[in-house]
Formats: C-alpha cells, sequence, structure tokens
C-alpha cells in the first residue's frame, strides 16, 4: 500500500513539473489581422488544453510577411501565398508548411440597407458601378484584402472608373465602422472581419473574379522551443480549430 501512495505521490509530481515545463514556455505568435478572432479563440483553448503560453502579434498581411523575411524572433508565423520571398528568406522551415483555412472577400452595407446582387460578376460590375461609396483597406498598409480586391475591379476593366468613388480605410474593421455609420454605402472586405453591429452582410463576391484568401502555418527556424511551437501549429489545424473558423465564416482547409 506505502508502495502505490509513493508511486502515486511520484506520478502527481511528474504530471505537474510537465505541465509547470509547458506553462514557462512562451511561443510567439504572428498573423494577418483578418484572421485574429478565429485564431485568438483557438489559441486560448491551446493554453488552457496545454499550458503553454502564446505571445500572439496580428497585423496586415504584409507586415507578417515582413516580419519573418526580417528574421524576427518569433516561434510560429502565419503567412498568406505567394511566399516564395518568405520561404527564400530561410526563416521559416518550408517542411512544416500547414494549411489552416481560407475566407472570401465580401460586401458589407449598413445595418437594414438593402442589400445588392453579387450573385454574378455582371451583378458585381453593375452594383459597383451603381455604387455611391466604396471603402476597403489601404493596399499601402499591406492588407491583402485591397491586393485581391483591386485586381478584382481591374478584371473586370472598371478600376478606373470607380477611383471617384473609393474611400481608403486603414483597415477592415475601420471600413466597417464608416459602413455601420453610413458614411460609406458599400464596405469591402474580408467576411471574417464583418462583426460591426450596425452592418449587414450583403454577400460574399464571387470566386471565379475574387478568389478567396489563404492562411498557411509554418514553424520559424529560429524557434527556440521547436515541440511547443509544433504543438501550437498542430492544434491551429486540428478539428478543434475547425469550429472556430467556420464561426466566423472562415472555411478550415482540413
Amino acid at each position: 500500500m506505502k508502495y502505490f501512495r509513493s508511486a502515486a505521490l511520484i506520478l502527481v509530481v511528474v504530471l505537474a513539473s510537465s505541465f509547470s515545463a509547458h506553462a514557462q514556455t512562451e511561443v510567439t505568435f504572428i498573423a494577418p489581422g483578418s484572421a485574429r478572432d478565429a485564431l485568438e479563440q483557438i489559441i486560448a483553448s491551446f493554453e488552457t488544453k496545454t499550458g503553454y503560453k502564446v505571445k500572439s502579434t496580428f497585423g496586415s498581411g504584409g507586415k507578417t510577411r515582413q516580419q519573418v523575411i526580417r528574421g524576427e524572433a518569433i516561434d510560429v508565423a502565419v503567412v498568406q501565398p505567394p511566399f516564395d520571398d518568405v520561404l527564400a528568406s530561410g526563416n521559416l522551415v518550408p517542411a512544416s508548411q500547414t494549411s489552416l483555412a481560407s475566407v472570401a472577400l465580401g460586401v458589407a452595407v449598413k445595418k437594414g440597407m438593402p442589400k445588392p446582387d453579387l450573385s454574378t460578376p455582371e451583378a458585381v460590375k453593375r452594383t459597383l458601378l451603381g455604387a455611391k461609396s466604396i471603402t476597403y483597406p489601404d493596399p499601402a498598409v499591406g492588407g491583402a484584402a485591397a491586393v485581391i480586391f483591386e485586381a478584382m475591379i481591374k478584371k473586370l476593366g472598371i478600376a478606373d472608373q470607380l477611383q471617384p468613388k473609393i474611400k481608403l480605410a486603414t483597415s477592415g474593421p475601420a471600413g466597417f465602422e464608416s459602413t455601420a455609420k453610413g458614411e460609406i454605402e458599400y464596405g469591402v472586405g474580408f467576411v471574417s472581419e464583418m462583426v460591426n453591429p450596425g452592418i449587414d452582410i450583403a454577400g460574399e463576391l464571387p470566386a471565379e473574379i475574387c478568389p478567396p484568401a489563404y492562411f498557411v502555418g509554418f514553424i520559424s527556424s529560429h524557434a527556440k522551443d521547436p515541440a511547443a511551437a509544433k504543438a501550437l501549429l498542430d492544434y491551429l489545424s486540428s478539428p478543434a480549430a475547425a469550429a472556430a473558423y467556420q464561426a466566423l465564416r472562415m472555411k478550415p482547409a482540413h
């Protein structure tokens, strides 16, 4: 009996030591802000389940890319393709590449206002040409939404005609705030960021002319604890994470 009590005590000490070691490990994580709400929920769950602590930083897709290229002290990074330049920097482990989720670009209107027709490329073209005003994130801050949207309006051949209607926003949420206040008729951005209670989601833009943005995770070549970094990356692509992506209108990769 004494032996079993001693063995049990040793097991408790070992498990406590293991959990304590995890708790002392801080995983540094960076990602684009367009996936922030989902990723924060997933990370909170990861911390609770594992005892690891995660230090997260969110910014534009372009800023995240540059942080990796500069070789900043990061354990796990989420980037958006194409990322040949990011891999060429040597600051990520190519074999750790893990697809996480994708998100579509959409249009929002002030709550209660009529929703425009976005059902086909021609309908989108008519809707945008008939708009009084349009906002989307400023491409100068490196937002992927701007890159995708501007490529779409060029493909539709209406970029020049839309210029007088466009008012660039400092971020996706800032553009939706202007839309909620009625300052802008149509707010364009990732549907994952359309959480402002003062807007209604008119719909997603057709994928055939406006492809979704993809989020891909990597372990840094400079990760201070590769095992902890892998644990986080595995959790970000797990079935448990899928529900959080779906709740914010993102499509899980797995």
